[in-house]
């Protein structure tokens, strides 16, 4: 027999009363992005990278080197003044 409680209750107070991530600014996510690059790490999602660019105001072609748009992230950030 199964419980009288609507299926969809224990879904509804999870989402109710589970912490959400405050959204990150561009910045701070430009930033993470390139600590994780200096840290070692390769940038696998390239749509990932040009949507930071982007928000960063760059404009950026979909067939770019990731190579480049990391490094016109570099630039952006350093003329911001809070380079990672």
């Amino acid at each position: 027999m199964g419980s009288r409680r609507p299926k969809g209750i224990i879904a509804w107070l999870k989402d109710k009363f589970s912490v959400r991530p405050a959204p990150t600014s561009e910045i701070a996510r430009a930033q993470s992005l390139i600590a994780a690059i200096d840290r070692g790490g390769i940038p696998l999602n390239t749509a990932r990278v040009n949507a930071i660019a982007r928000d960063l105001g760059l404009e950026v072609s979909r067939h770019a080197a990731v190579e480049q748009t990391v490094l016109r992230i570099r630039q952006a950030l350093t003329r911001v003044g809070r380079d990672g």
